[in-house]
């Protein structure tokens, strides 16, 4: 069976449960290779999901003839 794609919040909440795993230095190395494994992947999804939802935010401004238009949301520097 396939297991449901965690949500952003799930893979966060994963993350730091791994970390705390990690920093405490009591796991085997094989069970703390499978973490950094594990944490590696949840780190590239959540990666992933945020670039999405920054392709979907836009700027609302006020064309030329008065109605919205959508711009592309640009970083700032």
């Amino acid at each position: 069976m396939a297991q449901k794609k965690k949500t952003f919040e799930e893979s966060i909440t994963r993350l730091e449960e791994i970390v705390s795993l990690l920093e405490r230095g009591d796991a085997k190395l094989a069970d703390s290779l499978a973490l950094f494994e594990e944490g590696t992947k949840l780190v590239e999804s959540c990666t992933n999901m945020l670039d999405e939802a920054e392709l979907k935010v836009v700027k609302l401004r006020k064309g030329s003839d008065g109605a919205p238009e959508e711009l592309p949301f640009l970083e700032e520097e």
